[in-house]
């Protein structure tokens, strides 16, 4: 049985993407908005609109749109509260506007969640019952797969794992919350990081000190940049350790942009966990990297739609 066709909408702060869906093949290339061109949110959604019509004459047998944002959403409203990088768009019912615009079935969600499902339905996390997906890049998101559904909370703010602390008296976090993880492992503070780690040696500071620059060197045996990707792997593992003897999960799935740096990242990760679990919850959980990249957020909101039908 083929999966319904569906749109997928990932709402980043650079550029708004879509692309008609089936299961997690894309049908057609991303199509691309530029966020900035627009001012507020009528405009955009005003041009998001006149591209979902263009994709429905290739597709008429689209069943809905999934929308994925960057930010905190109310998912049972369709209600944005605000977006990460993208002004003016607080108190936005974009789900309904949009909906009512295009006249699909249209489902809203935070793009950590939407990147969990596609995961779990289709990717890294298919067949595992209790799964938490973490997004490594210029923040960190999550979202829990728990019993076989995606798990949203209460106010739909759930799975905030880079809002998590690994050090009560550590650096502050945006909401006063100390030792929050992005403070430590978004890609502007592994590249500060490593710095001061080469500062502190009294080695030349490397032109390319991005997480992308310091695999690079840490594959060519730089010992600074090897030594930065365990203390990655430290403090990521330091807020797993608690998320899992929370959440007892099956396993665990990371994306993002930093999870490329493979085993320089994996290895000392799951060395920790063995270190600090307990050996009924390690032997039990696999660790494993996200298998789709800059899809994940099309797929998975995309994959929310067709279950609309």
């Amino acid at each position: 049985m083929t999966n319904p066709q569906a749109i997928g909408i990932d709402f980043g702060g650079t550029s708004v993407k879509l692309a008609v869906v089936e299961g997690s093949e894309l049908l057609t290339d991303v199509h691309r908005i530029p966020t900035q061109d627009f001012v507020g949110p009528d405009p955009l959604i005003a041009a998001i609109t006149e591209v979902v019509k263009e994709l429905r004459i290739q597709f008429p047998e689209v069943v809905g749109i999934g929308i994925g944002v960057p930010g905190a959403v109310d998912y049972k409203t369709g209600v944005t509260y605000n977006l990460t990088n993208v002004r003016g768009w607080s108190d936005v019912p974009l789900r309904d506007k949009l909906a009512e615009k295009t006249g699909l079935p249209t489902v809203l969600d935070n793009d950590a969640n939407c990147m969990a499902f596609a995961e779990w339905k289709f990717g890294a996390g298919q067949g595992f019952h209790n799964v938490v997906c973490v997004t490594l890049g210029t923040g960190v998101g999550g979202g829990l797969i728990l019993n076989d559904s995606l798990y949203r909370g209460s106010t739909s703010a759930a799975g905030e794992i880079g809002q998590m602390s690994i050090d009560c008296d550590g650096v502050e976090g945006p909401y006063g919350n100390s030792g929050a993880l992005e403070r430590y492992i978004g890609n502007r503070q592994i590249g500060e990081m490593a710095v001061r780690m080469y500062e502190a040696k009294e080695m030349a500071i490397p032109d390319d000190h991005s997480p992308e620059g310091l695999a690079a060197l840490a594959r060519e045996g730089d010992p600074v940049a090897r030594e930065a990707w365990s203390m990655v792997a430290f403090y990521l593992g330091s807020n797993l350790m608690s998320t899992i003897y929370l959440l007892n999960p099956d396993a665990i799935v990371i994306g993002g942009g930093v999870s490329y740096a493979g085993d320089l990242l994996f290895g000392p990760l799951k060395r920790r966990l063995e270190e600090t679990l307990t050996k009924e919850c390690f032997d039990h959980l696999t660790v494993v990297n996200a298998r789709f990249g800059n899809t994940a957020g099309i797929i998975g909101c995309s994959a929310m739609a067709a279950e609309l039908a």
